[in-house]
Formats: C-alpha cells, sequence, structure tokens
C-alpha cells in the first residue's frame, strides 16, 4: 500500500519532541484531541496535548503545527501555556479511542484499535482517517480463523461502539508504561471518570498504588470507591501506610472499617495506629516504615538497606538506630545514622559508632509547625519520631510536610494558591 504523504499515526507521535521554529524544545506530545463529527464523517483533529516543563499538559491547536512527521513537531511559538481542559465532544485519541471496539462494516465481526492514522486535507485541516484494528471474537468459522489479525481500514469501514460501552485500556497502559507515577496520575485526571476507572483497572496493583498516591484525595477516593472490595484492600496494602491511613480517613467509617478487616493484619495494624493521629500531628505525618537498624549492624547493611527502590529519597537519608524490638513501636530509640557518614566508614564499622546523639527526635504529639521548624532549622530531610517511652513509632520526612502544607487541590492546579499558615514563624 502508498503512503500517503500528509499521513500520520498517532502512536507513532506519542513521546515525540514538539519545538518553536526556532528550534527551541516546547514539550513532548502527550496525545491527539479529536472532535467527533458524529455521522457526518471522521472526527476532525483539532489538537495535540503537549507535557511541557513542570509536567504541566497544554493543548497546543492543530492551526499552530507547521510541521509534523514521525520524527518531530514544530509549531509556532504561540502556545497557550494554561492547563489543558477537555471540553464537549472533544475525545483523547490514546486515551478514549485506543481499546475501542469496533464492529467491522463488512460482516466479519468485530476490533479492537490499537492505532489511528490522520491525514491533512487541502484545506489544511487534519482527518482522521484509517484505523489500525485487531480483529476480536466473530461467530463466524472464517473470521475465527484470522482472529487476532491485524489489518488497516478506513474510518467508515467501522461502526464504533456505545460511548457509554466497558472498553479495554491495553494499550492506554502500555503505551504509558514509561510514566512516572505523577505523571501517570496527570494523566489520568485528564479523562472521564469512566475512562479513568477502566484504566485503573488494567494496572497492576503495585502501579495503581503508585499512582493514586498522586492523586488528589477526592479522585483516590472515587477510583478506590469503585474497585472490588477485595481488591480495594490489596491497593491499599501496596500503598504506604501514611498514605493509606490518609485515604482511609475520607472514606465513611464503616467502609473504611470494611477495607481494613480485609487488609493483612500487620499492614492494617500500622495503618490503625496512624488514624489515632491527629493529622496536624508528627504521628499524623510520619510513615511507620522507615529504616530501622540495631546499633551492631555495620555499615555494609545499612548501605545494602537504604538502596531498595522503593524506597524514597528523603526515608534513604538517614537510618534510625533503635535497641530491639525493630518494627515500630521499637525499643528504645538510640540516634540516628545518616547516610553521608555511610560513605566515610569502612564496610564493617559498626552503627553505634556512628549515631548521631545531637538530634533531638520529635514527639508524636508535635505540631506541624515545630515539625516543618525543626526540619528547616538543621537542614534536613527526616526526623525521629517517638512515643512517651522513647520508643521510634516512624519518621516525618521534608515532602509528607510539604504535602500537608500545600493547598488539598495542588495536584491538579498550578495557580500561585497559598501555603497554608503554620501558626507560627518557621526557621
Amino acid at each position: 500500500m502508498s503512503t500517503h504523504p500528509s499521513r500520520v499515526f498517532v502512536a507513532r507521535l506519542l513521546g515525540l519532541d514538539v519545538f518553536d521554529p526556532l528550534g527551541d524544545r516546547l514539550g513532548r506530545l502527550r496525545d491527539v484531541v479529536v472532535l467527533s463529527r458524529g455521522t457526518r464523517g471522521a472526527p476532525h483533529v483539532v489538537g495535540i496535548v503537549v507535557e511541557v516543563p513542570g509536567k504541566k499538559r497544554v493543548f497546543v491547536p492543530m492551526t499552530r503545527i507547521t510541521s509534523i512527521d514521525q520524527t518531530q513537531i514544530i509549531c509556532t511559538g504561540l502556545v497557550n501555556l494554561r492547563r489543558f481542559e477537555q471540553r464537549g465532544a472533544e475525545m483523547l485519541v490514546v486515551a478514549e479511542m485506543f481499546d475501542r471496539r469496533v464492529t467491522l462494516a463488512d460482516g466479519s465481526g468485530d476490533a479492537t484499535i490499537e492505532d489511528i492514522a490522520m491525514d491533512q486535507h487541502r484545506s489544511k485541516d487534519w482527518f482522521v482517517s484509517k484505523l489500525f484494528v485487531r480483529r476480536g471474537h466473530s461467530m463466524s468459522p472464517l473470521s475465527r480463523l484470522r482472529r487476532n489479525e491485524t489489518l488497516i481500514i478506513d474510518w467508515a469501514d467501522a461502526r464504533t461502539e456505545a460511548p457509554n460501552e466497558p472498553q479495554a485500556a491495553t494499550q492506554f497502559v502500555a503505551t504509558h508504561e514509561d510514566l512516572k507515577p505523577a505523571d501517570f496520575a496527570e494523566a489520568l485526571q485528564e479523562m472521564s471518570d469512566k475512562r479513568r476507572f477502566e484504566v485503573a483497572s488494567e494496572l497492576q496493583d503495585e502501579r495503581l498504588a503508585d499512582v493514586l498516591q498522586e492523586l488528589p484525595e477526592d479522585d483516590q477516593v472515587e477510583i478506590l470507591s469503585a474497585l472490588d472490595v477485595e481488591r480495594a484492600a490489596d491497593i491499599l496494602e501496596e500503598m504506604d501506610p501514611d498514605d493509606a491511613a490518609d485515604l482511609l480517613a475520607e472514606l465513611p467509617s464503616a467502609q473504611a472499617e470494611e477495607l481494613l478487616q480485609l487488609m493483612e493484619p500487620q499492614e492494617a495494624e500500622d495503618v490503625r495506629r496512624l488514624l489515632e493521629y491527629d493529622e496536624d500531628t508528627a504521628g499524623g505525618l510520619m510513615t511507620p516504615v522507615p529504616v530501622i537498624l540495631p546499633p551492631e549492624a555495620t555499615v555494609a547493611e545499612a548501605l545494602a538497606h537504604v538502596r531498595r527502590e522503593e524506597l524514597s529519597p528523603a526515608l534513604a537519608s538517614s537510618i534510625f538506630i533503635t535497641r530491639p524490638p525493630l518494627e515500630t513501636p521499637t525499643g528504645r530509640f538510640l540516634g540516628v545514622v545518616h547516610i553521608q557518614q555511610l560513605l566515610r566508614f569502612p564496610p564493617p564499622e559498626p552503627l553505634g559508632n556512628l549515631v548521631d546523639k545531637s538530634l533531638e527526635p520529635l514527639s508524636d504529639q508535635a505540631h506541624i509547625s515545630e515539625v516543618a521548624r525543626t526540619l528547616a532549622t538543621y537542614n534536613l530531610n527526616s526526623l525521629p519520631v517517638v512515643d512517651d517511652d522513647g520508643r521510634l513509632v516512624g519518621a516525618v520526612t521534608v515532602d509528607d510536610v510539604l504535602d500537608h502544607l500545600l493547598p488539598d487541590d495542588w495536584r491538579a492546579h498550578d495557580d500561585d494558591a497559598p501555603i497554608r499558615k503554620l501558626g507560627g514563624r518557621i526557621g
């Protein structure tokens, strides 16, 4: 088949850099926006969604695109940097059309959209022209022989399913596999509720837990509540205990208790302890699973622990030294070993010789203002939190504090909303 001179397939554009006429990079293409024309013809391509620095996604109209091919996209420098919001009959190709089931007009069965081609007409407007599809199930014996066959068909040769029909999300998840959880969460926020639930259902438990932690609380509640209760409990187990506690605190008490009962007892116990604290205290902010080792452990053992991939940089910056037991609440808290100290001593050196005893731990009842002030004063990434008996119960990290101080909807907005007041000066 000959190639149309101005035809491009959307899947091949994903992740391409978008440049202005001077060659300066504006961002990276993440999706294509089309406008349905109902029964009047193929959808009109109205623009692209570009991820600009700061992980914000903006809309660039096709009228601003001066060149588009499989290697790069060039547009005029006049780009509105307001965050993209989907409107009216607009559809996102990757988020909403990939994985959509269609019925083939020749009667040979159904198929699933895996890619979409768009052509530029003489009018300079772009339209969806072709569908790259994979055949699905059909009752025809002949069609069963061709199941999983891929083919390119005209838009007019397929009838799409009703908008409210369930839609798979395999292609979308595969296409966005390389996205960091925060960026994947941003993509979810641009979708309709229906599509958001479909994509969430397709994700593995660990991936969905990571993504949920990056969403605003209202979206977290909606997605978790839409899941089967058994799976919702599995997701909570995969989340960091402090994030799971924050999410459960937003649910009706009966629903939260049901989920806690379904969780593994040890995981549920950590979350229950966090739920007992006021949200403005060190106990309400902390994670109960920092890196904890006895004084007899060596530098080599400590380095092995902080290399764990699941640890955040803030938690990996400090090792908390306690007497057994080593699970919170621990035995008596002895002090902290900072990661820089580990790099200055030989592997066999006991951690007990490196303990920083000058750093006073926080009480689990300390107010957020004291937590923030202490972190700022000593330029720390994390702080130990102890109970009245001097036992380590967790650690507060600087990102926990920032997440608490920023507006509740900070993930969904990029304005200059003020930071919450602490009731006192910091630093």
